[in-house]
């Protein structure tokens, strides 16, 4: 059964272009379109309705150590009112999840993870499923804080990383500085009720409403992974050069003995930028040659950057790929360069 957030109607009624994702019907883009909802979060601010993501309270005296011998980062490096991004592993060290951990007060956690890997969260460290009570909007761009105070009326918004709480029209909410768009911004939990009347009136003072379309380009060009392309079976944070995520010595965690035999190994194939260096899209899926027709790797994540005007894309290769590099597509064959990446510049 396909669920549906506490704004749907309200989507519906602003006309959004619905699909979907992660068992729910989200807005794919708004009449705008995808490429005018990137450029507003880039340039000046987007709102999107991102309550597909789970979110999971873990509350009790040894909340903290369920969390800490199950996720890969560590949570002692940070504290109360502060937000921290972390991964879920299985014993293979396949990435079951990326998470952002809200930690709330000294024995209450909101967890975080993808839209259908909730139950993977309660399974691993237990807690309540309080995804259905509130809704999550992300306030994303330059202008984003600004918007964000004018209408919640916060004297103060939270630094990055940093999570405060307040109220909306005498309803308790939370504000992180927290976001998946490589823009500044902040994310607000509020409950169902309220949740309506917060988005439109976002809209109202001139943020644009975004969908799911602009999210992806978004997180694309900041070279930010995604679950089920970036991170998911057979590829661990290592693959995605995520090696800042986890902590080895912090104490054990499920897929740590695989992850350093990984190390010692040589972890091959590795994330890498792309570029097809024009207007051409990269596609995901499309396998990845070298130009002598040896096949070396895969496109996770492709797509059109409207910051550069160009195809990009995040892939996989051997860890000794060369830079110059080939697709083919029907009898054709598309040059393509490996990148750094974010592709482009970023707060």
């Amino acid at each position: 059964m396909i669920k549906t957030t506490a704004l749907h109607a309200t989507h519906l009624g602003i006309g959004a272009k619905m699909t979907q994702f992660g068992g729910y019907e989200m807005p794919l883009a708004y009449p705008a379109g995808t490429i005018a909802e990137h450029l507003a979060v880039r340039n000046d601010a987007g709102v999107f309705d991102v309550s597909h993501l789970g979110s999971v309270e873990v509350r009790g005296p040894d909340a903290f150590d369920r969390l800490q011998s199950v996720f890969t980062n560590d949570l002692s490096r940070i504290g109360p009112g502060r937000a921290q991004y972390t991964h879920l592993l299985d014993e293979s060290g396949s990435v079951l999840d990326d998470i952002i951990v809200w930690w709330l007060t000294e024995d209450c956690f909101h967890v975080m993870p993808n839209a259908a890997n909730t139950d993977n969260v309660i399974a691993s460290v237990g807690g309540r499923d309080i995804t259905p009570g509130r809704t999550i909007l992300a306030v994303q761009g330059p202008q984003a804080r600004n918007y964000t105070q004018m209408v919640l009326g916060l004297a103060d918004l939270p630094a990055k990383n940093r999570i405060i709480s307040g109220t909306y029209h005498g309803v308790p909410i939370l504000v992180s500085g927290t976001g998946y768009t490589g823009s500044d911004g902040v994310e607000v939990s509020i409950p169902n009720e309220v949740a309506s009347q917060c988005f439109l009136e976002f809209i109202r003072v001139g943020v644009q409403p975004c969908g799911l379309g602009s999210r992806d380009t978004l997180r694309l060009e900041a070279g930010l992974p995604l679950h089920g392309h970036e991170l998911g079976e057979g590829l661990t944070p290592l693959n995605a050069r995520l090696d800042w995520v986890v902590k080895f010595n912090k104490g054990d965690f499920p897929g740590k003995a695989a992850l350093l035999a990984q190390r010692a190994a040589g972890v091959t194939p590795l994330l890498t930028g792309l570029t097809t260096r024009s207007r051409a899209p990269l596609r995901t899926g499309e396998r990845i040659y070298s130009t002598d027709g040896i096949e070396i790797g895969w496109v996770s994540s492709g797509g059109y950057s409207p910051g550069r005007k160009e195809g990009i894309g995040l892939g996989f290769v051997t860890f000794d790929a060369p830079d110059e590099l080939v697709l083919h597509r029907g009898d054709a064959q598309l040059p393509i360069q490996r990148c750094d990446y974010p592709f482009v510049a970023l707060p």
